[in-house]
């Protein structure tokens, strides 16, 4: 017997379909059921990829007792949180208000228009069971108190994140980037790298940040603690050592037992990280963790069509054909032995197969706590003979793994996750100089103005099976406008350029809140919630409002657009009380603070021989420049004028003021470093 999820695209949803729980998705339709029927809404939100989640369904929505309790009380809602974030947004709101905390899977349980009224994160079965009952009882008889609560909360929730016009004059400082790195760092794990407590999440902005400020203020010690924390995510069990890919957390301080979901959001981000980090450090260890990365997520990620998909689960079936977290992942010493035999005293050190990297129940997950240069020379190996051998291993396992039960993927495609990915692909190409790279991100790029970019230039959030069903968000617009600007910066195709522009201009058109220069997250065009936010708090991802301020500060530059500049600063400058303070929940914003309190450089490079120049300069590391750049005439301001016959002339450009043009790149480079305190 199935439910009304039956006919849903979302893999999350459809995990449900078959409880005795009569499901409904977040629609026109159900609410008015339940405003019908007069009945409380239960919400229940998770992801496809969410332990809990399998969790609470397995002890309480496949329970027939528990079904019957919400089918009667209540008009049951199911969401998936990755497809329905506004929602999320919401509801999770409403549950830290009345717990002080939040997760997953997300419970609440609103009047029939939406206002909530009680909520929570997991419940075992007989709590679940006795709650639904009373709150079930209450309205039925004492409705009036229930609505009256659900009014305050609500009240609340419109409250939170409130966010006003600063109207005092925009002052940008150094200092105040260095104030708040150093009210930051007082929670810094200098030894083992993150933040000083567990888990430990890889916070991909926070750290591509203090790489950028790190450098260019010279900052030995802070460069120390950013390359610890790059050098122990990737040699840690967070980082699959086996297959590649990331994570999506540690739940101990040294990096080791994993939180075993692998989301495209984290992994397109540190990609990104890594290879900038290789282009100022040049460590291999870098290098291998980008390739090795990109390799997962074609194998496992990438469907034919060119988008990518947005997790593989936590939990598999092990042995005994039960659902298991990481029991994809995890080796028993005895398996170990018997697959690689006489290499396997040398691989349990390099891996440590002993009291370091045990985990439960006689497995062990594999990490490293020495570099391979370091491991090499403590067994007399050449590193090139060494390096085999770990190829030899990876392989074997590899294979061995794939014979396990695969854990669940969630195929859906997400506009905002796959602009990530695209940027990830774009910057390991830009780094290694690497075509498969680039081949990889033409054909998601066009695969997302294909399906995703809608007639009216309008996009959709997701797609699935042919089908894009779902309004995008301020978030889908922002990541892909950022990843399209990345690709016009190595391919000088100006069409990706002038699609970043369109996309910023409908999101002027239907996200922009005049009142406060800030954008909602949801479009104009979409069904009213209770409340209407603006995101301006960075996490896992950045938010949606300073990638739109990033996006906006480079147009500006590139279009010499001075409507988009003042939106981008104003943007910024309402943020100015919050930003210092909270520096690793602001930290986008931080960097686009960087782009204003420092030089900011305009690279346009004219002539047949950019293309050639321009993979010269991207051999540096300059997080503070944008590319503009032409093989023949263009009519962009930075290129206007500026095609020379029989030349390819380097133009350094810093506050609206050039430098002598020059043909050769390493003078252009000479030319910014001489620029930079």
């Amino acid at each position: 017997m199935s439910n009304n999820l039956i006919s849903e695209t979302s893999p999350y949803l459809l995990q449900h379909a078959n409880n005795p729980i009569n499901w409904f998705a977040w629609n026109t339709k159900t609410l008015s059921k339940a405003k019908k029927e007069n009945k409380l809404l239960l919400i229940s939100i998770g992801y496809s990829s969410c332990h809990w989640c399998h969790v609470m369904e397995k002890e309480s929505f496949e329970n027939e007792e528990v079904a019957e309790i919400m089918n009667h009380h209540y008009i049951n809602v199911k969401v998936d949180r990755e497809e329905r974030p506004d929602i999320d947004q919401i509801y999770m709101n409403a549950v830290q208000l009345m717990t002080g905390a939040g997760g997953w899977p997300l419970n609440c349980i609103a009047l029939p228009d939406g206002r909530p009224v009680w909520g929570g994160t997991y419940f075992k079965k007989e709590e679940w069971s006795s709650t639904l009952h009373q709150i079930g009882d209450l309205y039925r008889k004492n409705p009036e108190k229930v609505i009256e609560y659900a009014e305050k909360l609500t009240e609340g929730i419109q409250q939170t994140g409130l966010i006003s016009l600063n109207k005092e004059k925009a002052l940008f400082t150094k200092e105040y980037v260095k104030e708040a790195v150093k009210k930051w760092s007082i929670y810094f794990d200098e030894d083992l790298g993150g933040f000083n407590k567990a888990p430990k999440f890889p916070m991909p902005n926070n750290y591509h940040f203090l790489l950028r400020h790190a450098y260019q203020n010279k900052s030995k010690s802070l460069q120390k603690y950013v390359n610890t924390t790059l050098t122990k995510i990737a040699l840690g069990g967070i980082f699959d050592q086996i297959g590649g890919g990331f994570s999506r957390y540690a739940v101990d301080t040294k990096w080791h037992i994993p939180h075993f979901e692998k989301m495209l959001y984290d992994n397109g981000q540190l990609v990104s990280l890594y290879a900038d980090a290789f282009l100022i450090t040049k460590n291999e260890l870098y290098k291998e963790t980008v390739y090795e990365t990109l390799k997962f997520i074609e194998r496992e990620m990438l469907d034919h069509s060119g988008g990518f998909y947005s997790a593989i689960d936590a939990d598999s079936l092990n042995e005994k054909n039960e659902l298991e977290e990481g029991a994809y992942y995890v080796w028993t010493k005895k398996e170990l032995q018997e697959i690689l035999k006489n290499d396997f005293e040398l691989f349990s050190d390099y891996y440590n197969v002993n009291s370091y990297g045990f985990w439960e129940h006689n497995n062990y997950h594999l990490i490293k706590n020495s570099s391979d240069e370091e491991f090499s020379k403590k067994y007399n190996l050449s590193i090139t003979e060494f390096k085999s051998k770990v190829f030899n291993w990876k392989s074997i396992l590899l294979k061995e793994r794939s014979s396990r039960e695969y854990p669940r993927l969630d195929d859906k495609i997400l506009t905002s996750w796959n602009g990530i990915m695209l940027k990830g692909y774009i910057d390991a190409s830009r780094v290694f100089n690497d075509d498969h790279f680039l081949e990889i991100a033409l054909k998601n790029a066009h695969f997302l103005e294909l399906q995703m970019i809608k007639e009216d230039g309008t996009l959709f959030r997701n797609y699935k099976n042919g089908k894009a069903t779902i309004n995008g968000y301020l978030e889908d617009y922002a990541s892909l406008i950022d990843a399209y600007m990345a690709l016009y910066e190595i391919t000088l195709d100006e069409k990706w350029l002038t699609l970043s522009k369109n996309l910023t201009d409908t999101c002027f058109d239907y996200f922009f809140d005049i009142n406060t220069s800030m954008f909602y997250f949801t479009s104009n065009k979409d069904e009213k919630l209770i409340a209407k936010k603006i995101e301006t708090e960075d996490n896992v991802m950045p938010s949606s409002n300073s990638m739109m301020a990033k996006n906006l500060f480079k147009l500006s530059n590139y279009y010499d657009n001075e409507y988009y500049l003042k939106t981008s600063k104003q943007m910024l400058n309402n943020m100015i009380d919050t930003i210092q303070n909270f520096g690793s929940a602001y930290s986008n914003w931080l960097d686009l603070y960087s782009n204003f309190s420092e030089d900011y450089f305009e690279i346009a490079i004219s002539g047949t021989k950019a293309k050639e120049k321009l993979q010269e300069i991207n051999k540096e590391y300059i997080p503070n420049k944008l590319i503009c750049g032409n093989t023949t005439k263009s009519d962009l301001p930075l290129l206007k004028n500026r095609n020379v016959n029989d030349k390819t002339l380097i133009y350094v450009c810093v506050n609206k003021t050039c430098n002598l043009p020059t043909e050769n790149s390493e003078e252009a480079i000479h030319q910014i470093k001489n620029l930079q305190p």
